[in-house]
């Protein structure tokens, strides 16, 4: 195995990494901002190294700093976690180059597989039913007129190098194309740097279901499917696992499907395969090159941890994995917890975290990177914990879910906590009557 590893990346899934690395024996480096020096996963590093100032660019997004950090401690492989560079192929290519192991696919899968136009075209040609729309980008505002004019109102225009809902703008009717087609095309342009945009089918009453791979040389297996469905502006706020929506026959086509495509793919490492699920019919919507946020709902079903997999794939080329020693059982929820005040539109808030109590207990997991008196900035993504709980079935996962969040205790900055809460109360969430556009049309403040 490695007997170093540098992350690229913080906060909790830095922490989550540093964790997986210490269970292996590995050595780790921690890379931070200045304003992160006193943070978790510096803290429980072996080493660390400061590479600039708190903007991403200047920092998490600098390349040549990460790979001079390489140099001074002479890492072995780099994990990027997920976000900042995890997906960017110039990265990969550059560690590759390197002589550095970098611990996900190769760089020509990152940049097949991120850009969504390309990846469209691979889950079409491997099997994958996809969403109606643009064969390929848009070049102008004619040409999306006639595309629009001949799959139906409404539609959904995407950037093709993006993510995270940026550059994304639904379109009711045609009056309203020209406007957000050129918003779209800005959008797209300032936050990934190309403004390609393709154009598909918008769905109404969408629920969002993925699955988990990990893939190597000697086969690919799946770890289960996760229904992603409750979201705030395309943004996931709850995971669970398995989807309370779908039949076991139609659960076993998407994971043969889905397996079937990253085998010919001849995918190395982690990923994540997700789909839109509308009126029992599933749509290839895009695949994931890394681990997920939501990774850790599908450890605590099925008992594997996924991390350490993804390292001993990158070392030895080969998953550990049979499909007849995955047993995933009983039920699992993933809440994710944000610095945000869901009362005011999810305005960000950060500050010192006066008081902090995490909740623990029977079958209860808290990934995270807060403490005590730790100072949470605005600089960065707004998530700081996810509380993960399984129960026997979905009823009892919830319950207990309920029970960790009241034994959550975060003062000094706001969270999302008590929104978790309603909505696990709710009617619609404790019946699976909700799709992606639920919390959007709801009133919880």
């Amino acid at each position: 195995m490695f007997k170093k590893v540098l992350i690229a990346n913080r906060g909790e899934i830095a922490v989550r990494v540093i964790r997986a690395c210490k269970e292996w024996g590995i050595s780790t480096v921690a890379v931070h901002s200045d304003v992160d020096s006193d943070s978790m996963h510096v803290r429980l590093a072996d080493e660390s190294v400061c590479i600039g100032s708190h903007q991403p660019q200047n920092s998490y997004l600098n390349i040549s700093s990460i790979m001079s950090a390489v140099d001074l401690t002479n890492a072995e492989a780099i994990h990027p976690g997920y976000g900042f560079l995890s997906e960017n192929p110039k990265f990969a290519e550059v560690v590759e180059k390197h002589g550095i192991k970098f611990i996900g696919p190769s760089a020509n899968l990152i940049k097949k597989m991120g850009d969504k136009i390309e990846a469209k075209r691979i889950a079409k040609k491997y099997g994958l039913p996809v969403i109606e729309g643009s064969e390929g980008g848009v070049r102008s505002y004619a040409e999306a007129k006639k595309i629009c004019s001949n799959i139906g109102y409404p539609v959904l225009i995407k950037a093709a190098g993006g993510g995270g809902g940026k550059g994304m703008k639904i379109v009711n009717q045609e009056s309203e194309l020209e406007e957000l087609y050129l918003t779209a095309k800005s959008e797209a342009k300032k936050y990934f740097g190309n403004d390609e945009l393709y154009i598909e089918k918008y769905f109404k009453n969408p629920r969002h279901i993925e699955v988990q791979i990990m893939s190597g040389k000697n086969g690919t297996v799946h770890l289960g499917e996760r229904d992603c469905s409750v979201q705030r502006r395309h943004q996931k706020l709850i995971e669970e696992t398995p989807s309370p929506v779908l039949t076991d026959a139609q659960r076993q086509d998407l994971l043969n499907k889905t397996v079937k495509m990253v085998e010919q793919l001849g995918y190395e490492g982690a990923g994540t395969v997700e789909f839109i699920y509308e009126d029992g019919k599933f749509y290839f919507l895009e695949m994931n090159t890394r681990v997920q946020v939501e990774h850790p709902v599908t450890e605590v079903q099925t008992g594997i941890d996924i991390v350490k997999e993804q390292m001993w794939i990158a070392y030895s080329g080969e998953t550990a994995l049979k499909q007849a020693d995955i047993n995933p059982r009983g039920h699992s929820i993933e809440c994710r917890i944000n610095a945000e005040n869901p009362a005011l539109d999810f305005q960000p808030s950060p500050g010192r975290i006066n008081v902090c109590h995490q909740p623990s207990g029977f079958r209860t997991r808290v990934d995270g990177s807060i403490f005590q008196g730790c100072k949470i900035t605005p600089y960065y993504d707004s998530l700081i914990a996810k509380v993960i709980c399984k129960g026997r079935n979905r009823t009892e996962a919830i319950q207990r879910t309920l029970r960790s969040l009241d034994e959550f205790v975060i003062e000094g900055i706001t969270t999302t906590i008590d929104l978790h809460k309603k909505i696990l109360n709710h009617k619609k969430f404790v019946n699976s009557d909700f799709d992606t556009n639920w919390l959007g049309k709801e009133k919880f403040y």
